[in-house]
């Protein structure tokens, strides 16, 4: 036997055979086994040494291990039963895959319980080890095990699991042990425990694994326990960082991404977390310059989480101010930018003394031994300051502790800026967007109107508008709008569009040629953009006019979602519309359409926010809308109120909604008078006389003289430039007088400054500066000049 060549060890019987089944080596065990010198042997095939009845030389195709017992042919022609182990080997130094074939020889080495290295290395083996018989009784333990239980060995052989120690660990143990006795196979017991003698709880694998006899009867157990804490410790923390990055920042909100933090890490790092936060800069500010805030520091208590119920460790209560002097873990964790680990037991505390005497005693009171300040840092900002408190469990915080809450407070850090930035984005284009709505609709002798806005509750603020516009002739518009996407840019398209319909409104366009010139404004916007002009700026619109004179109401919309209306004393049912295009394809018209409402109807107005919802679609949406419109409340308010609850999720709407509720009103005949006047200049005077007998009946003398004037200028106009038939129409309500003059000619005045010698062109001027308002609408007759008092100023 060679000691550099393993492979001649006369000990052991090995052979070398190839994928063809020819032996390759010979070793001088195998000589001893078999009789046959590696000369003779060496090159032939292996199936020459097979006897009669052997098993079979080999493992199936696709094993690489076999092992059995194989009857050989000896050299002086004898058969020996052998027990062969064999196992491939791959490649090596180019050669091809080999078999190596093994069997021990009988050498006389001592038997295993007769061996005193054996007994030796399983007594002195550094990992704890017992033996069970098959009666559960404690059969032994080696030297390891003893020194954890500190008991005596020869004391408790022949006790139960459940007769060493009270602890519900080995009553578990126990009942594995019966299993494995029963089952025969191995089994794995994960316990937490602190053994006798030591200061804190460790984590265990016991391996239990039968012990059986050479029949393959279980006549006994081994228990071998294994201290893996800090395998259990890494993966405890791996355990943290994963959570943390999928519970911390669930929401945009930063009180509640605080709270993330703060149950997080409780009780798996620390038995109480509280979070304080350095407050923002006014007016919604970005952060300034990352320069380390200089003792005291003033912070607010934003979260706290703690293993009692209650959190009765906590001094301050969240949403409380707090200020923390130079030599507070707070203050220096913040100034130095880097964690700071306090002992009691090292005296660290007790300087909490002289700034803090509520906190010095909490400490007392609870057991406190251990604190760690780790600043909160995003973006090079400094947020604020995670205080961890350790009073139940007994270790105090070690270096990997203080790494595994910089890993996690890091993290947080980066959502609790996240929802700041997003917090001041989401209020600065809500203050835009509440800019640019209405504050208060305007009192019109029309309608009685309400209305809400609400942005959405995650998506952020969108645009989603609507309007009021009073219009010539004691008519009103009203409008409801929703542009694409969310965001300052919605925001400020919203505005854009709202200003451009004010401005359409007061040139008086029917409702489908407004939306047809906003289409075209959509288009222009999504070109400045930077869009290819087919819709990378959208909206939506709906737009109607309602006279209470005639009582009649003219609708068109946009890809909008048509009003609900309720008649006085008939069920809630969506308008029937055309069905237009949304604003920014282009290219495509919009309807009108027109119908009569009774006084009193109620007319729904409101953006997809409102009915659309994950659950439902659109058209169940307005079902339920419907159902919440049949019995209307008399304040409008209410009935907005009354909308919104019933539709929108406790959580806040995940859409911006925007409501505009309006009940129609008529006026009576008799506040309106009308007269056809023949184009004749002799029967203006006639015509200021009736005019002057209707304002008497009326009781309005205070306003005689001013409309005198404005009729006779306006009749005056139409007969000279209009074309006949001319009517003159005079409208009244408690505020407001308004004079109409029509004819059929389509050309319309314009107001212009008369020189000095210039006998006329000073008419318009002079009803510009007697009335309210003035201006011009065009019909499908021709066009109407109209002048509007507001009697309260003559009063």
């Amino acid at each position: 036997m060679s000691p550099v060549n393993p492979f001649d060890d006369a000990a052991t019987a090995r052979v070398v055979i190839d994928d063809t089944g020819t032996v390759r080596e010979w070793n001088e065990g195998a000589r001893r086994l078999l009789g046959h010198r590696a000369a003779g042997i060496v090159g032939r095939p292996a199936a020459l040494l097979l006897a009669d009845g052997g098993d079979g030389l080999g493992p199936a195709p696709g094993e690489g291990r076999w092992s059995g017992t194989l009857a050989l042919r000896h050299l002086d022609g004898g058969t020996v039963s052998v027990w062969v182990l064999a196992h491939r080997r791959p490649p090596r130094d180019g050669a091809a895959a080999t078999w190596l074939a093994v069997t021990p020889l009988e050498t006389g080495v001592p038997a295993y319980q007769d061996d005193p290295l054996v007994t030796a290395a399983l007594t002195q083996s550094p990992c704890a080890m017992m033996i069970f018989d098959d009666q559960l009784r404690l059969h032994g333990v080696n030297d390891a095990m003893a020194r954890l239980m500190e008991l005596p060995p020869p004391r408790i052989r022949g006790l139960r699991p459940s007769d060493l120690d009270a602890q519900p660990q080995n009553a578990e143990l126990e009942e594995y042990l019966r299993r494995v006795l029963v089952t025969g196979r191995q089994y794995d017991m994960h316990a937490h425990l602190r053994a006798a003698g030591e200061s804190s709880a460790h984590a265990w694998l016991a391996r239990i694994a039968p012990l059986t006899a050479p029949d393959g009867r279980v006549i006994g157990v081994c228990v071998s326990a294994h201290d893996f804490t800090e395998q259990h410790l890494a993966r405890e923390r791996l355990l943290l960082v994963n959570e943390a990055s999928v519970r911390i920042g669930t929401t945009l909100d930063v009180t509640r991404t605080a709270q993330e933090l703060a149950q997080v890490c409780v009780p798996v790092l620390a038995d109480f977390v509280s979070v304080d936060l350095l407050d923002p800069r006014e007016h919604g500010e970005p952060p300034g310059p990352p320069v380390p805030p200089a003792p005291p520091v003033t912070l607010r208590r934003a979260a706290h989480q703690s293993v009692t119920p209650g959190c009765p460790e906590a001094v301050a209560e969240p949403g409380r101010l707090d200020d923390y002097p130079a030599g507070s873990p707070q203050a220096e964790s913040l100034a130095t930018g880097r964690a700071i680990v306090a002992a009691v037991p090292s005296g660290d505390t007790e300087r909490w003394r002289t700034w803090d005497e509520v906190r010095f005693r909490r400490v007392a009171e609870h057991g406190i031994h251990s604190t760690m300040s780790v600043p909160l840092q995003a973006r090079g900002t400094t947020l604020g300051v995670a205080v961890f408190t350790r009073y139940r469990r007994p270790e105090p915080f070690t270096h990997d502790d203080v790494l595994l809450a910089e890993e996690v407070t890091a993290r947080a850090a980066v959502c609790i800026d996240n929802a700041r930035r997003y917090s001041r984005e989401r209020e600065t284009t809500l203050t835009l967007q509440r800019s640019l709505l209405p504050r208060h609709l305007p009192p019109t002798a029309a309608v009685e109107a309400a209305s809400r806005y609400l942005p959405a509750a995650r998506a952020g603020v969108g645009g989603d508008w609507f309007d009021v516009i009073p219009l010539s002739g004691m008519r009103v518009a009203m409008v409801v709008g929703d542009v694409v996407g969310h965001g300052i840019q919605a925001s400020a398209t919203m505005g854009r569009l709202r200003t451009a319909v004010r401005t359409l409104a007061d040139i008086d366009l029917a409702p489908d040629e407004l939306l047809t010139h906003l289409d075209d404004l959509v288009l222009r916007l999504s070109d400045e953009s930077g869009g290819d002009g087919t819709g990378e700026v959208g909206a939506t619109c709906l737009y109607a006019v309602y006279d209470p004179v005639s009582r009649r109401c003219t609708l068109a919309r946009a890809g909008h979602p048509p009003p609900v209306l309720v008649p006085p004393d008939g069920a809630p049912r969506p308008v029937e519309l055309p069905s237009g295009p949304p604003l920014g394809l282009g290219g495509l018209p919009f309807e009108s359409a027109e119908f009569e409402l009774c006084e009193g109807s109620l007319l729904a107005f409101y953006t997809d926010g409102l009915v659309e919802r994950r659950e439902r679609d659109t058209e169940t949406g307005g079902e339920v809308l419907c159902e919440v419109l049949k019995d209307p409340s008399p304040d409008l308010d209410e009935t907005c109120d009354r909308v919104l609850r019933a539709l929108l999720p406790a959580g806040g709407a995940p859409d911006d909604v925007a409501l505009l509720l309006a009940r129609t009103r008529g006026l009576s005949a008799s506040r309106v008078a009308t007269w056809d006047i023949p184009a004749d200049p002799a029967l203006v005077a006639p015509v200021r006389k009736q005019v002057l007998e209707q304002l008497a009946a009326w009781t309005l003398w205070e306003a005689s003289f001013t409309v005198e004037l404005v009729v006779s200028e306006l009749v005056t106009n139409a007969i000279r430039y209009g074309a006949p038939p001319i009517r003159l129409r005079l409208i009244h309500d408690a505020t407001t007088l308004i004079c109409e003059v029509s004819d059929t000619n389509h050309t319309a005045p314009h107001l212009r400054r008369a020189k000095t010698w210039d006998e006329g062109g000073r008419g318009l001027l002079l009803v510009a500066q007697l009335t309210q308002r003035w201006g011009s609408r065009h019909t499908t007759e021709g066009k109407t000049i109209w002048a509007e008092l507001a009697l309260l100023d003559e009063k």
